[in-house]
């Protein structure tokens, strides 16, 4: 028995930094990615898919953001997608999952675990869905699914969306996931794979092999490790044997950099020029250390360039903290005189001072002047 794990689509995010060309490319990889999920299992033999929470971003996503995920799962009508409730979607009063266009257009592949009663989904194998009822459960919803199961010789396919409580720094969180509970019911044999959500990173938990999360299959943040995965899951006669398959597109690009010297920003130029899909790239840079006008003009230029071919870029701004400073050869372009000349170097000077509170006021109007210098073709 084969079949795909994945969680968090989060169909219908939206990111502040995308704009009105990238926000529908995202919103386009991430069905790309259902579909795929769907393709990848047919192509696999598996029966089923279990999507482990956060089907979509909230309970209030635009009806077309349903239909088309709707659309996407029933692309492929041999596999069952089996849709778990989170705590972005959990299924309260204005649920997404009872809403007039899911019921209505909801293909016969699809359904929700509304429940922790055991789903027969093939030969000796069940599904115990721990779905969240409200966005603040009070409990373990996966250890109570699990609790008061008896014994019936089949696989059981354990499917939850939380944070387990080796993870978690907050102990007193009565909704942790305990994790060696877990582990003593696959011991047991009482359980036999736990399918997890809400880690968006792909991440194999405890030590007996068979406790997962799938992690996101489009990266969402700069901090996931091993986004863009599901994990095609054999339930051998022994063992359980997970593979990851990718499937997302989008990446999450986060550096800091020193800059000084010419070379530096030609290092910085390399990378952007290396990456890859530009378009389905996200950046954020942070940048530190001390240019001349020269070289920020020239920064700046580049990065407006590439900010273009990219799907987003964003400034970090914690890790960014870049002294525009003139050097005699800016000095000597611009070319001034008398007071202009005064000003001009004593602005220079307090820009470059550490200590001094009107520096980065003294660097912007350096920085005004060499752009008024530039705008006027370099008269005086």
């Amino acid at each position: 028995m084969k079949f795909i794990h994945t969680a968090d689509w989060q169909l219908g995010m939206t990111r502040h930094f995308l704009d009105e060309d990238s926000q529908p490319r995202f919103d386009e990889a991430r069905l790309d990615a259902v579909r795929a999920i769907g393709a990848l299992a047919a192509e696999q033999g598996c029966e089923f898919v279990v999507v482990c929470g956060d089907v979509f971003e909230s309970n209030y996503v635009d009806r077309k953001v349903v239909g088309h995920a709707l659309e996407a799962m029933g692309a492929t009508p041999a596999v069952d997608f089996y849709l778990l409730p989170g705590n972005h979607d959990p299924l309260d009063a204005s649920s997404v999952f009872r809403s007039e266009v899911f019921v209505r257009r909801r293909p016969d592949n699809v359904r929700v675990l509304e429940n922790s009663e055991p789903i027969a989904v093939g030969d000796g194998v069940e599904l115990i869905g721990a779905p969240w009822m409200s966005k603040h459960p009070s409990t373990d919803l996966v250890g109570a699914a699990c609790s008061g199961l008896e014994t019936s010789g089949a696989k059981r396919v354990v499917v939850g969306h939380g944070q387990l409580d080796s993870r978690s720094p907050d102990s007193l969180n009565p909704a942790l996931i305990i994790l060696n509970r877990l582990e003593e019911l696959i011991a047991s044999g009482g359980i036999h794979y736990v399918a997890l959500g809400d880690r968006h990173s792909t991440t194999d938990e405890g030590d007996s092999g068979r406790i997962w999360y799938a992690g996101a299959p489009e990266q969402t943040d700069y901090d996931e490790v091993e986004p863009g995965n599901v994990l095609l899951v054999d339930l051998e006669t022994d063992h359980v044997a997970v593979t990851r398959h990718r499937v997302g597109r989008w990446q999450f690009e986060r550096r800091q950099w020193n800059v000084t010297t010419d070379g530096d920003i030609d290092e910085i130029e390399s990378w952007l020029e290396s990456l890859d899909d530009k378009k389905r790239q996200i950046v954020k840079l942070g940048l530190e250390g001390q240019v001349s006008l020269a070289q920020k003009a020239r920064l700046d230029a580049m990065l407006a360039h590439h900010t273009e071919l990219l799907g987003a870029f964003e400034a970090w701004e914690r890790r960014t903290d870049l002294v525009v400073v003139p050097d005699e050869v800016d000095i000597e372009a611009l070319d001034l005189s008398g007071f202009a000349l005064d000003a001009l170097r004593e602005l220079s000077g307090r820009a470059a001072a550490k200590d001094d509170s009107g520096a980065v006021m003294a660097q912007d109007a350096v920085a005004l002047m060499h752009r008024l210098h530039q705008r006027n073709g370099g008269d005086r």
